[in-house]
């Protein structure tokens, strides 16, 4: 498990290097890609609060460096307005394009319509914006797909069990699109195996530690025999981990007591319960496919060429049986590395 004040500090070190306080041009290649003109793209994320964030980030700092282009770099702490700014300054500095990690879907949309009125492509990463006449690519995990598959997983080991399983869900935030999907992928996979898993606990967090902590304990004194546990995000699995301990329900799978346990998103606390046989499986979103898939539309945008609205990214389940053969896939995996 990833220690709370190494990943602090791993983001304090980064947020040095980004330019919390504004925008500021990242080292680049003197080489471009092969007969092209080498680019400036702007890449404005609302935080790095979580590992996924800043997985995503660094996905995407080193796809550009690669193909030899220039990073402009933002990271606007939460402040829709201060992001709107961020974005306006790199219009102002002439970008080719701009790789945007909005608050939310509404919020989003005059910072996308600032870019259109300048013809400036502009992608989002992992979080689409909603359907409006402001033009925009989106790159996102298929949430409903990957969480519907990664649950059905989980019926299935409860069917093994032979007994009936009572469930929690911690719901994210709802104002958030990606939480919507992966709440209702739950939900289709629950369905139809209701004499196999009943939901007692739906607990929302907003993607807050605290929340989710208080939430699950709560759950876990109102009924006792919740053995059935999915998390709509990894970055939540400390505070599960802390519930489950205080109830003296944290057992390995295989021992009796075990609860069942999933998530979504494939970070290095994951990985870890995964390695150390707590965790049964999780929904991977593979940071590398979106960012090279945003980098690249950036780059098909300004040649002119057709590009789809939405880009979906698969992602794929992690689970004991198949982590040696999939964790090199997995990004969680690598941060921990680091």
């Amino acid at each position: 498990m990833t220690h709370p004040m190494k990943f602090f500090l791993r983001v304090c070190l980064l947020a040095a290097c980004t330019g919390l306080v504004g925008c500021q041009k990242s080292e680049t290649t003197s080489a471009g890609t092969a007969g092209a003109k080498p680019l400036t793209i702007g890449v404005a994320f609302e935080t790095l609060q979580t590992e996924y964030w800043v997985a995503g980030f660094e996905a995407i700092k080193a796809d550009l460096k690669k193909r030899g282009h220039t990073m402009l770099e933002a990271v606007s702490d939460g402040d829709t307005n201060r992001q709107f700014d961020q974005v306006k300054n790199f219009i102002t500095r002439k970008v080719d394009g701009i790789i945007l990690v909005p608050k939310d879907a509404k919020t989003c949309l005059p910072i996308i319509k600032a870019a259109n009125a300048a013809n400036v492509p502009i992608v989002l990463f992992n979080r689409p914006a909603d359907k409006s006449d402001a033009k925009s690519v989106a790159v996102v995990a298929d949430n409903f797909a990957l969480t519907r598959e990664t649950v059905a997983y989980l019926v299935s080991e409860a069917k093994k069990a032979g007994r009936k399983h009572k469930a929690a869900i911690l719901i994210g935030d709802l104002g958030d699109i990606n939480a919507i999907g992966r709440r209702d992928g739950f939900d289709a996979a629950i369905k139809g195996s209701e004499s196999v898993v009943e939901v007692v606990a739906r607990i929302p967090t907003e993607w807050n530690q605290e929340k989710a902590q208080a939430g699950l304990v709560n759950a876990l004194q109102a009924s006792p025999d919740i053995n059935f546990i999915f998390t709509s995000s990894d970055f939540l699995l400390p505070s599960i981990v802390s519930a489950l301990k205080t109830a003296g329900k944290y057992h390995q799978i295989g021992m009796p007591g075990h609860v069942i346990l999933g998530g979504f998103d494939g970070d290095a606390t994951a990985y870890q319960l995964l390695k150390d046989g707590y965790l049964d499986a999780t929904g991977v979103q593979d940071v590398y496919f979106e960012a090279a898939q945003c980098i690249q539309a950036v780059i098909d945008l300004r040649a002119g060429r057709t590009v789809p609205d939405l880009i979906r990214d698969p992602g794929f389940v992690i689970h004991q049986a198949n982590l040696q053969q999939k964790a090199a896939q997995m990004w969680g995996a690598q941060m921990s590395k680091k």
